[in-house]
């Protein structure tokens, strides 16, 4: 008795185009092509996951880079004091305190200097 797979593929190929909605052209409309984009689309999204981790770390050393050279410093000085004075807070949370606190920030420079 031969296999018909009717109701399998239709199943298999549904949940494709669902991913698919939306993609332009026959990327979300034929099968191959939608099955296509999809993996290209998991590919990025699992490189890009990382890739976002970078991103924010790069763009907090931006941030506080700003913020501590028009004081009169340096990014490396500052880190490099922050280190001597044992001051436990991260990239993430001086760059947030420099953005939306300048006044706790400028606490901070002033004893990291002393």
């Amino acid at each position: 008795m031969r296999v018909k797979r009717g109701i399998v593929r239709h199943r298999r190929h549904k949940k494709i185009r669902t991913l698919a909605k939306g993609y332009m052209g026959q990327a979300g409309t034929t099968y191959v092509k939608a099955k296509e984009a999809v993996m290209k689309a998991g590919q990025h999204a699992f490189r890009d996951r990382r890739r976002k981790k970078r991103d924010f770390r790069s763009l907090w050393i931006i941030r506080l880079n700003a913020a501590v050279r028009s004081e009169g410093m340096t990014y490396a000085g500052f880190m490099q004091a922050l280190k001597k004075k044992k001051v436990g807070l991260n990239r993430k949370s001086l760059s947030e305190l420099a953005v939306r606190e300048p006044a706790a920030f400028a606490a901070i420079l002033k004893h990291v200097r002393s």
